[in-house]
């Protein structure tokens, strides 16, 4: 079997397309075509269903799929295990949620790049559901995302979870929500908050259904500056972290309700499928690097916690 064959048809499926594989590769789109025609016919089944758009693998191209991403991984194993100077080197698809790419990774990727600078990093962004299929699938690497306190990862990964983060309720400065408040003043209100998916959300829904309460969301939106924003300016209230807060611009605009009955937290974690093999030490690397981001003080605290404390988790 030829490897660029194999390379050509995983680049289609992750991309969706033959367009994309072909700039991913720097190959001509007929060039693609070819090497996936001969690995086609070497297996003897179709592996992709080219009637769909994006382009998605058949059956047998997802099982191919899921052998040719093992097997390139073991490739790069290997090239790295003998290595002259030692060196990791090869891709790393880092896939992480969006709170945590606003707050949390700048300086963890920073020492990433620094201690592995042979590695390509390859980061996407999704909701903890998405990126833990797409780490089920092989299409990322590693996964950082925000869990409810009460929830785990599914068996089959393995990695760190770090001690709960307390989420806190953002109203304007100007609100007339008084604190402490109880859940069912905060169901009153119009919630600004992500999509389906969040961990923050998920924590939000799970509470209100426990006590059969309407949660009445008035704005989904992606950013935490964006909400916070509109948090600010009256349009409703959300659910933010300490670091979110206290790194806003508009800080001195919010404030933060004490809710008696309602005192969410989650827990971030960074998970891999096992075995990690060349990737072990940049994903050590990462993990200490989350951690000690995480357990940075911030300046002026306006509530105190607990230090997050990393700590291993195999399933």
């Amino acid at each position: 079997m030829n490897m660029r064959d194999l390379e050509a048809f995983l680049a289609v499926v992750e991309t969706g397309s033959i367009v994309g594989a072909s700039a991913r590769l720097h190959l001509t789109q007929p060039g693609v075509s070819r090497r996936i025609q001969t690995l086609e016919g070497l297996l003897g089944v179709a592996l992709l269903d080219r009637q769909s758009k994006p382009l998605k693998p058949t059956a047998a191209g997802r099982e191919a799929y899921e052998h040719g991403r093992r097997m390139l991984r073991a490739l790069d194993d290997l090239r790295t295990g003998l290595s002259p100077d030692g060196a990791v080197r090869g891709e790393f698809r880092l896939g992480i949620t969006p709170y945590l790419s606003e707050v949390a990774m700048t300086a963890p990727l920073d020492r990433l790049r620094g201690a592995f600078p042979d590695l390509t990093l390859c980061i996407t962004t999704g909701w903890p559901e998405q990126l833990l299929e797409q780490l089920r699938r092989g299409e990322i690497d590693v996964a950082a995302f925000c869990l409810p306190s009460e929830l785990d990862p599914p068996h089959g990964v393995e990695g760190y979870s770090f001690d709960l983060q307390p989420l806190f309720v953002v109203a304007a400065r100007t609100s007339a929500l008084m604190s402490p408040a109880t859940l069912k003043d905060l169901s009153r209100l119009p919630w600004i908050i992500n999509q389906d998916g969040c961990g923050f959300r998920s924590a939000l829904r799970r509470r209100f259904e426990q006590e059969h309460l309407p949660l009445r969301v008035g704005v989904e939106a992606l950013s935490s500056d964006l909400r916070l924003s509109l948090v600010a300016r009256g349009v409703g209230i959300t659910l933010a972290t300490e670091a979110a807060i206290e790194g806003s611009p508009l800080h001195k605009k919010l404030k933060i309700v004490n809710v008696c009955d309602f005192k969410p937290k989650v827990r971030v974690w960074l998970v891999h499928r096992s075995p990690a093999g060349r990737l072990m030490k940049p994903i050590g690397c990462l993990g200490d690097a989350l951690k000690a981001e995480l357990e940075t003080p911030h300046s002026e605290p306006t509530t105190k916690g607990p230090a997050p404390s990393i700590k291993s988790r195999r399933s």
